[in-house]
Order: structure tokens, then C-alpha cells, then sequence
């Protein structure tokens, strides 16, 4: 029964992924066909710059808020009203620092400013993403990616109209915020149809204090998380210029696609995981090593696949001035190898306890990054760039499990999956 409504969650969970991932690609490479690559790394940058800083909104709640959903189901309206608040807040502010840093950083770029300002916006939004943890409590995914889908698909047609309409670049990032507006109304309408308690929510200062105690680990490491994989677009912007990280970023869209099953797994699994740690350690042991398996054994396909077809997926998604990405592409798609490992350790080291090691791991794997950036890209631009992410995914999820005694077990673990991923 149990594996049965974990297969049924993770195809939920798949099908909104694949959804998001084909319009998502198809509007995103149409964007950058139509914009070209300077224009498109501007948009970008913007992007990587909102997104870096409107990081510290999520909190770290997420699977601390799971956790706690599965321990304690009649709290569940105290908990998630506690949580949606602190992250409108921290929306906020973080609103307010991605304005102050594209200022800081390019001080006579109004285009960067007003694109930033517009992509911030989403982050206040963002806090009704809290309901859809009560679905990924409950395994039940269907009622939320049902609703989400409608609100993504909405947003989609309204960056096709865009496009059709040959609108500015200052419109597409002004799409993103309604996206997230879209977002919360339909995860605010599903959760109330399947629960009807929002009326019960409360948020209380004892419950905001009890997560933020639990969650100020993965704070730090959620936005050392995003500043590895966001700031190579940011220092390219600044060290070479808005047309390379047009080229990177065209890469990073595809590469990104690869980790979503990997990641749609992880996710499901993860209250299961919560639950059986408590009951039987030893089958718990069982899953996290299968669980690794997977996911080891999906990232060597896509990896292998796209060594191949590079060029091909480049030429066909971006078109020929983007051609200088196929390289990129390949060590990036390497890289979302590591990238899924680190999920599926992330839910591990969460199910034990251990999100206090979160901010070591990350913070290596951070300061890495940006050493390597700073030295790779001025001789190599982008393609030094993926070069950074490949050693630097690899380091903060698998390396670092050497360096820290009580991650030794499970760098083990994670080294067997790596040489035989057999998850059967």
C-alpha cells in the first residue's frame, strides 16, 4: 500500500515536473531566440541575482516543516500558518536586498535594476509554496500539482502573448512575479478544497520560534546552496559580460531538466523515510541506500546522453548563436549528477537529525565555487564556469561526507552507489 502510494505520488509529482519542463523550456528557448544572448544574459543575471538573494525567504523550512507535519498532524494549521508568515516576511526584506545589491553591483545599469526589482517580487509570493508541504506530508500530490498546473500554464500563455506581441524585456520579468501571484492563488484554493481549514490557521510566536530553531541551519546552507548555483551567472556578468552568461545560461536551462526525476523521487520519499527511521532502522538503512542508487544510476544516463547530443540539443533548442554552449552543457549535465546526489543526502542527513552539518558541507562547497570561478572564468568564461560546478557539486555532496566523521557512513554509502548503482 505504502510503495503503491509512493508511486502514484511520484508520477504526480513527475507529471507536473515534465509540464513545467517542456513549456518551460520551449517559452525559455523561444526568449532566448528572440532576445539574443546579450539580452538574454541580462535577463538572466537579473534572474540569478533576485534569485541569490529572495533565497533567505524560503527559510530552510521546507522539509523541517514536512517533518513536523508528519509528527504532529492536528497542528498542521498552526504549523503551516507560522510558517507562510515568517516566509512573507523574509519575502520582504529579501525584496528590499536585491534591489540594494543590483545598485551595489551595477550602479549605472537601470535595465539590471528594474529586471531585479521585478524578479524579487516573487518572493513574498513565495510563502504560500508552504501549502504544498502539507500535500508532500499527506503523499498526496495530485490535488496541488492539479492546481498548480493550471496557474503555470496561465503564466505560459501569457509570456507566449509576450513574444507574439515582440513586447520589452522589462515585461517578461514582470511575467515571473504574476506567475508567483498565479502560484499562491491556485495553492491556496486546493488546499483549502481538500481541507477546508484555512480558517482554522493561527500563526503563533511559540510555533515561529520552534521552526526557526529547527530550520536556522538550513537558512545559512539554503543561501550558500543558492550562491553556488547562482553565482557563476553573477560573477560572469561581471568579470566577461551579459552575452556569455546568455550562452551559460542557455546551458544551465537544459541542464536543469536532467535532476527533476531524481529530485520528484527524493521528495516523495522523504516523509516514508521520516517514518521508518522511527520505526525500523534497518529497512531505513535499506531505502537510503537504494535510494541513492537511483539516483546515482539516472544521472549517469543523462549524463552519458547528452555527451553525445550536445551540439544537437543546443543547435535545436537555442539555435546556431548559441552554439558555443554545447561544451558547457556537457560538464553541466555531469555535474546535475552530484547535484542529485546532494538531494537525496540532504533528505537523509534531514530524516536523522543531522541538518546542523548542513552548513558545513555547503559552506566548502560555496567557498569552492567561488574561488574556482574567480580564477576559471577570466581565461575560460563560461565554459570555466561549468567547469567550477562540476568539481564544486561533487565536493559539497559526496566530498565533504570524507571530511566531517559523522557523514563518513554515508559518503560510503554514496561511494558504492557512484561505482555500482544497483538500486534493485
Amino acid at each position: 500500500m505504502i510503495l503503491r502510494r509512493l508511486a502514484q505520488n511520484t508520477g504526480w509529482l513527475m507529471l507536473d515536473r515534465i509540464l513545467r519542463l517542456l513549456a518551460g523550456l520551449l517559452v525559455s528557448f523561444w526568449l532566448a531566440r528572440y532576445l539574443g544572448p546579450s539580452a538574454f544574459g541580462s535577463y538572466n543575471y537579473a534572474l540569478a541575482l533576485s534569485m541569490f538573494v529572495g533565497s533567505i525567504a524560503t527559510l530552510g523550512l521546507d522539509t523541517i516543516v514536512v517533518r513536523e507535519l508528519v509528527r504532529d498532524p492536528p497542528a498542521a494549521p498552526m504549523i503551516l500558518a507560522s510558517a507562510a508568515f515568517l516566509r512573507f516576511v523574509a519575502g520582504l526584506v529579501a525584496v528590499g536586498l536585491a534591489t540594494l545589491a543590483a545598485v551595489l553591483l551595477r550602479p549605472a545599469d537601470t535595465t539590471i535594476l528594474l529586471l531585479t526589482l521585478l524578479f524579487s517580487l516573487a518572493a513574498p509570493l513565495q510563502a504560500f509554496s508552504t501549502l504544498d508541504l502539507w500535500f508532500q506530508a499527506q503523499v498526496d500530490a495530485r490535488p496541488i500539482v492539479t492546481a498548480r498546473a493550471i496557474a503555470f500554464m496561465l503564466a505560459t500563455l501569457l509570456k507566449v502573448g509576450l513574444l507574439l506581441l515582440h513586447a520589452p524585456l522589462l515585461a517578461f520579468a514582470g511575467i515571473f512575479a504574476c506567475e508567483a501571484l498565479l502560484g499562491a492563488i491556485a495553492a491556496l484554493a486546493a488546499y483549502q478544497r481538500s481541507t477546508g481549514m484555512l480558517r482554522l490557521w493561527r500563526c503563533t510566536i511559540a510555533q515561529a520560534r520552534t521552526l526557526l530553531a529547527a530550520s536556522w541551519p538550513l537558512i545559512f546552507s539554503g543561501l550558500l546552496v543558492t550562491l553556488y548555483l547562482r553565482i557563476d551567472q553573477i560573477m560572469l556578468g561581471q568579470m566577461v559580460g551579459d552575452a556569455e552568461v546568455g550562452l551559460y545560461a542557455a546551458a544551465v536551462r537544459i541542464a536543469e531538466a536532467f535532476p527533476l526525476l531524481p529530485i520528484a523521487i527524493v521528495t516523495s520519499a522523504y516523509p516514508s523515510l521520516v517514518a521508518t527511521r522511527q520505526s525500523d532502522p534497518q529497512r531505513f538503512a535499506e531505502h537510503i541506500r537504494r535510494l541513492y542508487a537511483l539516483v546515482a544510476a539516472l544521472g549517469y544516463a543523462a549524463a552519458l546522453v547528452v555527451s553525445v547530443a550536445a551540439p544537437w540539443l543546443i543547435h535545436l533548442l537555442a539555435g546556431p548563436s548559441y552554439a558555443a554552449a554545447a561544451p558547457m552543457l556537457v560538464l553541466l549535465t555531469w555535474a546535475s549528477l552530484f547535484s542529485g546526489l546532494g538531494v537525496a543526502r540532504s533528505a537523509h542527513m534531514n530524516a536523522e537529525n543531522l541538518t546542523h552539518l548542513h552548513p558545513i558541507t555547503v559552506l566548502i562547497g560555496a567557498v569552492a565555487n567561488v574561488g574556482l570561478n574567480w580564477l576559471l572564468i577570466p581565461h575560460w568564461g563560461g565554459l570555466g564556469a561549468a567547469l567550477a560546478s562540476l568539481f564544486t557539486y561533487w565536493l559539497a555532496a559526496h566530498g565533504t561526507c570524507y571530511l566531517l566523521p559523522q557523514l563518513r557512513p554515508t559518503g560510503r554509502m554514496m561511494t558504492r552507489a557512484l561505482l555500482w548503482p544497483k538500486f534493485w
